[in-house]
C-alpha cells in the first residue's frame, strides 16, 4: 500500500495542504485534488468526491475529505456520514482558515463581507471576474456584489505582492478592504489527528 491516508481535497487548498504535509512529515498522507473550479459549482462537489472514493477504495486505510460544506447544502455530509468519513469543519474554507470563532466575529461585524484566500487572490480574474462573466458584462457587478460592503483578505501567508493584489480586487469590486492574517494554524489542527488507522470506511 502506497499510503494509509487519502486526502480528497479542493484544488484551491492544494498549496497549503502540500506545505503542511512537508512541514509535518506526513508521509502516510496522499493528497488528491479535485478542480478548484468546483468552487463556482458546489452542487457537483459530492458526485466528484464520490467518484474519487469509488476509484480509490482499495488503496487506503482511511480517507479524509478536505472540503467544508462549501455550498453543498448538506449533500456532502449525507454522502460521507454513512461511510464514517470526516471532512474539514465549518461551512467553507474561510471558516476553517480563520477559525470558527474568529470567522463568526467577522460575520457579525459585517454580514455583507466578501472573502478572499491566497488562492482566490492569485486566481481572482479567472475564478471571479471571468467565472461570473464580469469581464464580458461589468454591469453585473451590482447584481453580484451590490449587497456587499467590504472585502476581507484572509491571508495564509504574509506577502506584500498578494496584499497589493487583494487590495486591487477590493477596488475592482468597489468594496472596503480589510486584511486578516490567519496563517495555517486552524487548518493544521483539523488535519493533525488524521493518521494511520484501521480502515474506517467501506464501499
Amino acid at each position: 500500500m502506497s499510503a494509509s491516508l487519502l486526502v480528497i481535497a479542493c484544488g484551491a487548498i492544494a498549496r497549503e495542504l502540500m506545505q503542511l504535509k512537508k512541514t509535518n512529515g506526513w508521509e502516510h498522507m496522499e493528497v488528491q485534488c479535485l478542480p478548484a473550479e468546483l468552487h463556482n459549482h458546489p452542487q457537483r462537489i459530492p458526485e466528484q468526491v464520490e467518484a474519487k472514493l469509488v476509484a480509490e477504495q482499495q488503496r487506503f486505510d482511511k480517507v479524509f475529505v478536505a472540503y467544508a460544506d462549501c455550498g453543498t447544502g448538506g449533500a456532502l455530509d449525507r454522502l460521507l456520514e454513512p461511510l464514517g468519513i470526516d471532512r474539514l469543519p465549518g461551512a467553507h474554507c474561510y471558516e476553517f482558515f480563520a477559525g470558527s470563532q474568529a470567522f463568526g466575529q467577522l460575520a457579525d461585524e459585517e454580514p455583507g463581507t466578501f472573502y478572499l484566500t491566497d488562492f482566490l487572490v492569485r486566481h481572482f480574474d479567472r475564478l471571479v471576474i471571468q467565472g461570473l462573466g464580469l469581464d464580458r458584462h461589468p454591469e453585473l457587478r451590482d447584481s453580484y456584489f451590490g449587497n456587499y460592503r467590504r472585502l476581507v483578505y484572509l491571508a495564509q501567508t504574509r506577502s506584500e505582492d498578494l496584499e497589493a493584489r487583494a487590495r486591487a480586487c477590493a477596488d475592482r469590486l468597489q468594496l472596503d478592504y480589510h486584511l486578516r492574517p490567519t496563517g495555517l494554524e486552524h487548518f493544521e489542527k483539523a488535519l493533525a489527528h488524521q493518521g494511520p488507522q484501521e480502515r474506517s470506511w467501506q464501499n
